[in-house]
């Protein structure tokens, strides 16, 4: 390891340091001030000459006792562990609390944490850290009796005898430490930090004892690396025992934003890189520390962080000092064996490592906190995975035996899962193995009774190193092949595959017909074309397919191709007809087909709806089959545009993170939808050139694959910043390019939304042109694909705009009727991001219908909550709090207000727009709807009522 490496310190070993510089800090300090007394009091001095045996000398090591009995010192820059500090509070009546992690986990910073409460809140508190040199039973006692005279518990030193560590002995400690507790009136708490270091088994007898008849009021807290060698058992059942260990302690996302926030305070990281992180590190505290020490030092890192942490010397040096140092060899080479599976168990570790002893070697690591973690599961024998860091230590420790060594393991781990009807995992480790004979076997022996969407990553792997010849020897494969790439975006190729399989003797098979049938309806999905899967699979529910997964498949295909056609009621009622049966609620095909439901109430707007169907089956599908797995991904990016309406940014952002993938490969709807609200996203919290260069690389991406549709709503939002920033000449040639795209997809299925998304665009660009009368032609066409197909959200953005336009034409009843409907559309389906992104220029119009008696109640409340956001709140009384009953029912703006104020003054509508920096025609609008608001024809009228009411003086 180079020098820089070593001066970055790992946390622990860096705060020894830290330690042991203090102690001998104050003992300089204390030898200085000696000195200093002698040569000043020189009387003083003589009589400590003559009494020295009275005033012994402190020496270094006295200091170094005294450092035992003292928490280390935490910074303003901690994070507090409120959670954690909550669940002590709740449970420290218990008799002993266990803190149980490897090293780095933040053990110690959260006992001081809690020990600073309990200490504001009265509680007596001893602290008893522990070293190496403490692993002896006599050193042990002597350290625990000092400890527990500082809560006021004196204890004999003759009551254990240095020659006798028999029954005798402890049980007169113990007898003696009990005694002194029950005449405390108090609750008192000894902290033990670093329980592991006690290897003698005297010492542990000794707290063994102390816990088993501890009295009410004495409660034992101890941390430790690995488990004590304590029986509790019966201590549980009577509820004296909390516990937190390694799954507890890693910090939250939450917490770690706040870490780095404290930490990198030049340096704020996105939300990306924050999940990132979260998923490299699971919160590891140490790691994070490392992380930050490289972001400060080593800002560049920031572009490669993945990769830079995986060669970290610094991480890799913690990792093999702190962490495996003290196991022994054989177990370290075991866990090296295993380290190529996400998950293991007893069996299959003895199986690949070849060692009969594998479930006692998985408990030692389990015990010793060697950062492997349990997984849910219905098995009887408990599944394991390591931390993602550590794994990825140990396979690369794993791959210095040599590629032919790594590639065995897998080939044994592949026959193990193929033994256990474990699919999945058989593949991948065949493809790792190099055997991909035993792959395509396992998978034609399988297929497609239990092919699943989990398969799609080792299917992929299997596609891109099959041999092209030994598909005529495969032919099963075809099919599945065309699923898998028409599952991950890739149509061209699935095409192709289709073919084949047309000229294979499967296509003559009775069954084949609905699969050639779904095959195809997967290909036009992704090419965007709906009226084709409903020609597919439109047919009597005896010919779907008889698989569960095809079945659930052709349901979520058809359902959706109803929905993009405009067909909302034929869709719901298939769905309705054809529910996930018990048996399959919570598998991830099942999860997906339930999922279309909250799709098609996004298509229409109703987020409201959307958001609640969506949040469970997201937290369904992360829990049950991860973060990135395809059904997870699929509600991911729902959620984030329903998040992103509902004007919940921060959670939109978060549900996005890392996600990279469905940006670039999924469905259509799903790369859309992620794209749209990761652009706007980026346009909310950087800046409009972020949002712009993603779409403009997203658009690329999409002309690439061919999908015009997503494509085309990538130009209409880049057109939608353009002319918000007042950059028409750029917006001008994208609202071209985007007509050009409609017109070379005349004809097509999608063609009717890709000619709304243009005319929208051409709407938008006339409005910034001054040309009212051609944004409402565009609008015409807008607002009538809308009502055909159920889309109700954009109907209300329609509406807006045609609001804008009307007024800008003094048609102030056409637009007041635009507004009213989409004000009422708005409260049914709880939007919110529809209106504030229109800008200033809808919030005054907005404020002009607050009082229409069309609105009904509850619409007139959430127009309330919309014109707060937009800054265009109801003024209620004026500046000087004098405004009259009649007048705290009108709704000015701001804007309004300063002009009604200039207007007092006798300036000309051109004199007040130079006195504002606005342009004359803004001025006359406002002035407009000021008239309107007040209920005066002329300008005059607007002044003398102002000031009759008191607004102004």
């Amino acid at each position: 390891m180079g020098a820089a490496s070593h001066q970055a310190l790992a946390p622990v070993r860096l705060l020894r340091a830290i330690a042991c510089a203090l102690v001998k800090t104050l003992a300089v300090q204390f030898l200085l001030a000696t000195v200093r007394s002698r040569a000043t009091h020189p009387r003083e001095n003589a009589l400590v000459a003559i009494d020295s045996t009275k005033f012994p000398t402190m020496h270094f090591d006295d200091l170094l006792v005294q450092a035992k009995f003292a928490p280390p010192r935490i910074g303003t820059r901690h994070i507090p562990r409120r959670q954690l500090l909550d669940r002590l509070r709740e449970t420290q009546h218990c008799t002993i609390t266990l803190v149980t992690a490897g090293a780095g986990f933040g053990k110690t910073i959260l006992l001081v944490q809690w020990r600073q409460e309990l200490m504001k809140a009265g509680a007596e508190v001893a602290w008893l850290a522990l070293t190496q040199d403490d692993r002896r039973g006599s050193v042990f006692c002597r350290y625990l009796l000092a400890a527990f005279k500082r809560l006021g518990i004196e204890v004999d030193d003759d009551t254990l005898a240095e020659d006798d560590h028999g029954a005798r002995s402890i049980e007169n400690v113990v007898a003696a430490i009990i005694a002194g507790a029950q005449e405390l009136a108090k609750d008192i708490y000894l902290f033990i930090d670093d329980y592991h270091h006690v290897e003698d088994p005297w010492a542990h007898q000794l707290m063994q004892k102390l816990l088993t008849h501890s009295p009410g009021n004495l409660h034992i807290v101890i941390s430790s690396r690995v488990a004590p060698a304590l029986s509790i058992s019966r201590l549980r059942v009577y509820g004296q025992v909390a516990e937190v260990d390694f799954s507890d302690l890693p910090f939250s996302r939450e917490e770690a934003q706040a870490f780095f926030e404290q930490n990198l305070s030049t340096m704020k990281l996105t939300a990306d890189e924050l999940r990132l992180i979260q998923d490299m590190t699971q919160g590891w505290p140490a790691t994070l520390q490392l992380i930050a020490i490289m972001l400060r030092s080593r800002p560049g890192t920031r572009e490669q962080l993945h990769a830079f942490l995986w060669r970290s010397g610094d991480l890799q040096a913690y990792l093999a000092e702190d962490v495996i140092a003290q196991s022994p060899p054989a177990l370290i080479a075991f866990l090296e064996s295993i380290s190529i599976f996400r998950r293991f168990n007893a069996d299959l570790a003895a199986f690949v490592a070849g060692a009969e002893n594998a479930a006692d070697l998985l408990r030692r690591a389990e015990d010793e906190s060697l950062l492997i973690q349990r997984v849910e599961s219905d098995d009887r024998s408990p599944w394991f995975r390591f931390h993602p860091l550590l794994g990825e230590f140990l396979a690369a420790r794993l791959a210095q035996r040599g590629k032919d060594a790594v590639e065995a393991l897998h080939r044994r781990g592949s026959q193990w899962f193929a033994s256990h009807d474990l699919l999945v995992e058989a593949v991948r480790h065949a493809n790792l193995g190099g055997d991909v004979e035993f792959a395509v076997n396992a998978i034609e022996q399988a297929a497609p009774a239990n092919w699943s969407l989990s398969y799609v990553g080792a299917m992929v792997h299997l596609l891109e190193h099959l041999p092209q010849e030994a598909l005529s020897a495969h032919p099963r494969l075809f099919f599945l092949g065309c699923l898998t790439y028409a599952l991950t975006a890739r149509p061209s190729l699935a095409q192709r595959w289709l073919e084949q399989l047309r000229r294979t003797d499967m296509a003559s098979h009775p069954a084949a017909a609905v699969h050639l049938a779904l095959a195809e309806a997967a290909i036009a999905t992704q090419r965007d074309d709906n009226q084709r899967v409903v020609a597919l699979l439109e047919r009597p529910r005896s010919e779907w397919p008889d698989n569960r997964m095809l079945k659930y498949l052709y349901l979520g295909a058809l359902a959706n191709a109803y929905a993009r056609n405009g067909r909302v009621k034929d869709a719901l009622r298939l769905l309705n007809d054809n529910a996930v049966m018990a048996e399959d609620h919570g598998s991830e095909i099942a999860l997906l087909v339930e999922a279309t439901l909250p799709t098609i109430y996004l298509a229409q707007g109703r987020v409201s709806e959307a958001v609640h169907l969506a949040s469970a089956l997201l937290e369904q599908a992360e829990s049950s089959y991860g973060r990135h797995s395809v059904c997870a991904s699929t509600c991911a990016a729902m959620l984030g545009e329903v998040y992103y309406e509902l004007d919940r940014i921060d959670d939109a952002r978060e549900v996005l993170a890392n996600r990279a993938r469905i940006l670039r490969s999924s469905w259509p709807e799903v790369m859309i939808q992620a794209s749209l609200c990761h652009a706007r996203l980026d346009r909310l919290q950087q800046d409009s050139a972020s949002a712009l260069a993603f779409l403009d690389v997203q658009a690329v991406h999409f002309h690439g694959l061919g999908l015009a549709r997503p494509m085309g709503y990538m130009l209409a939002e880049q057109a939608r910043i353009l002319l918000a920033d007042g950059d028409h000449i750029r917006a001008d040639d994208v609202v071209a390019r985007l007509c050009a795209l409609g017109e070379a997809h005349r004809g097509a299925s999608f063609h009717a939304e890709l000619s709304a998304i243009a005319a929208f665009a051409r709407a938008r660009l006339a409005l910034a042109n001054f040309d009212a009368s051609q944004a409402l032609h565009a609008l015409d066409e807008v607002r009538a694909f809308a009502r055909s197909f159920g889309r109700e959200r954009l109907l209300v953005r329609a509406n807006l705009l045609a609001a804008v336009s009307f007024d800008n034409l003094e048609q102030h009843d056409a637009a007041t009727q635009c507004l009213t409907d989409a004000v009422r559309t708005g409260a049914k389906l709880g939007l919110m991001r529809a209106f504030l992104d229109e800008g200033e220029r809808i919030g005054p119009l907005l404020a002009t219908v607050r009082h229409e008696p069309t609105l009904g109640t509850q619409a007139a409340h959430y127009l309330d909550t919309v014109l707060d956001k937009l800054g265009t709140a109801p003024v209620r009384v004026s500046p000087s709090g004098t405004a009259s009953l009649a007048a705290q029912h009108v709704s000015l703006t701001p804007r309004e207000l300063e002009i009604l104020l200039l207007i007092s003054q006798a300036m000309s509508n051109k004199r007040i727009a130079l006195t504002l920096n606005i342009t004359v025609g803004t001025t006359k609008w406002n002035v407009r709807n000021i008239l309107t608001k007040l209920g005066v024809s002329t300008r005059y009228d607007a002044m003398m009522w102002a000031r009759e009411h008191g607004f102004i003086q």
